[in-house]
């Protein structure tokens, strides 16, 4: 029956959703949740939700960009993590962003509480929205979704929830995310009889304010004399223990392109990387000019110091998205997750990755026994070489199409 949790794999989560989908569907009639018989067209109010992290929202841009280009007179608010807000509001496709940190999501010390939740939903019911959309497949989220009263409610159901939107859009886990979330902005226009209008993406997908631009050049020490500089970015954290590939090689691939592209390295990272980075620098060779940024910066100034390198070498996280969000070229370090869904987004890409029979098995929350505890083999097997000779590579490439 609840085939659309496979992707779920501790059976105690896959019962738990099961369980309230099906409490769910009882409680659909009396409060009113069916599905409306009477879609507008075209739709005046919009609302779209993208409540998870940054690299979520943006391989969401696609989606958002499409939604705009379809309803060009529509209202749209993103709602999206108090985390994720700067960025969302320099997004020229909405009119309006929310914040809302969900229990499920929230790193915070206050995420909302479940009258919270509830307050919301009636607030968004109040502003009388002929189409939400959720941008990401969580029974949670469709239940905020189902809340608004939204005429027209589009999203997956691979998590639960499917009773509470009026268009269920079938979710493929061999697709990208981007393809996905523009399914379901295809999904409501065919609904509503027409087609979505997809653009094709351009670089960089937003725009900086000055004073984050400002800034990066000051962490960057650009003045005249080195502004035209080579700069090849390093992040060196996984963000998760089961993602986290070795610093040391990190150290060498970069320092290794650094020195027969004649570069400077930029580190990036937070607090919490300082031992992944000392150890990547360590790894370095000398000789090779290093910028260290890796402290607690706003996303906006790490995007502004993103936009200004010729290559970033990184595995798989936010800033890689970020990074690629800015048109700035990127080599990925992939194991266990799937490049076919997450890879970045940008004309200029390497995917450094090994072939295995179990990888990538995408079980990135709940990894496969024999894998937890150490580097999995899918990342152990990647060498420095690998990761050198794909961004020197990747340099040439956008060197030769100028």
């Amino acid at each position: 029956m609840f085939s659309h949790l496979e992707h779920i794999y501790d059976p105690r989560e896959r019962a738990l959703v099961g369980i309230a989908d099906l409490g769910l569907r009882a409680l659909t009639w009396p409060w009113r949740l069916a599905p409306s018989q009477r879609p507008p067209m075209p739709p005046q109010r919009i609302l779209a939700l993208r409540l998870e992290r940054i690299g979520d929202l943006l391989m969401t841009l696609g989606a958002l960009q499409s939604l705009r280009a379809t309803w060009r007179q529509a209202q749209i608010k993103l709602v999206v993590g108090s985390w994720n807000a700067d960025v969302a509001k320099q997004l020229p496709w909405v009119d309006s962003v929310e914040t809302l940190d969900a229990p499920w999501l929230s790193r915070e010390d206050a995420p909302a509480t479940l009258g919270a939740l509830l307050r919301r939903g009636q607030r968004w019911k109040r502003e009388r929205f002929d189409l939400a959309l959720n941008l990401e497949g969580d029974i949670r989220s469709n239940f905020l979704l189902a809340l608004s009263g939204a005429s027209l409610r589009v999203g997956f159901a691979m998590a639960g929830g499917g009773s509470l939107l009026t268009d269920v859009v079938s979710y493929d886990p061999r697709a990208h995310t981007d393809e996905n979330t523009r399914r379901v902005v295809r999904a409501a226009a065919e609904r509503l009889g027409t087609t979505a209008v997809e653009p094709p993406p351009s670089w960089p997908r937003f725009s900086l304010p000055p004073a984050s631009v400002e800034r990066a050049s000051r962490l960057l020490g650009e003045d005249a004399s080195r502004a035209a500089r080579t700069l090849i970015g390093l992040h060196t954290g996984g963000g998760r223990a089961i993602k986290q590939w070795h610093p040391s090689r990190f150290g060498q691939a970069a320092g290794r392109i650094a020195q027969e592209a004649s570069a400077a390295i930029v580190l990036t990272g937070t607090d919490q990387d300082r031992p992944l980075v000392d150890e990547a620098r360590s790894a370095i060779p000398s000789g090779v000019d290093v910028v260290d940024l890796a402290a607690p910066l706003d996303l906006l100034t790490l995007a502004a110091v993103l936009s200004r390198l010729s290559l970033y070498v990184t595995g798989d996280t936010g800033p890689m998205h970020l990074a690629a969000a800015m048109g700035t070229p990127v080599v990925g370090v992939f194991g266990i997750s799937d490049p076919a869904r997450y890879a970045p987004l940008v004309a200029h890409r390497r995917v450094v990755r090994i072939d295995l029979p179990c990888s990538p098995c995408n079980r990135v929350r709940l990894p496969p026994e024999r894998c937890r505890g150490h580097m999995p083999d899918c990342l152990e097997g990647i060498g420095s070489d690998m990761v050198a000779r794909a961004g020197l590579d990747l340099l040439a490439e956008v060197r030769d199409r100028g």
